[in-house]
């Protein structure tokens, strides 16, 4: 069968600001305070952006006294890349393939 990539993890970051929070993570650790700031998004659109994240497992949370920081996971895009890799390759080796019409 062939490699497939995760369709849920595409819908996730297919949203774009998800997809801006995800790429500011991927600098540094910030808080919600910065990512407000950084987004321009309101607190409530932000804060259910970040739960969609955190579900996926694509963002974990750090508190931090009256703070949550929020740290991207890398081996989850990491994983998601390999899962295009290994799509682009199939594709590769399977380029003059092609199923007869009836």
């Amino acid at each position: 069968m062939p490699t497939s990539v995760d369709p849920d993890l595409i819908r996730v970051l297919g949203d774009p600001l998800r997809l801006r929070i995800v790429t500011l993570l991927a600098r540094e650790t910030l808080c919600t305070t910065h990512l407000i700031e950084e987004t321009g998004a309101r607190q409530t659109n932000l804060s259910n952006h970040m739960k969609v994240l955190r579900e996926a497992g694509v963002v974990e949370t750090e508190p931090c006294g009256r703070f949550t920081y929020y740290k991207l996971r890398p081996e989850i895009l990491a994983g998601l890349s390999e899962q295009f890799a290994a799509l682009a390759e199939s594709a590769r080796t399977t380029a003059g393939k092609k199923r007869v019409c009836p």
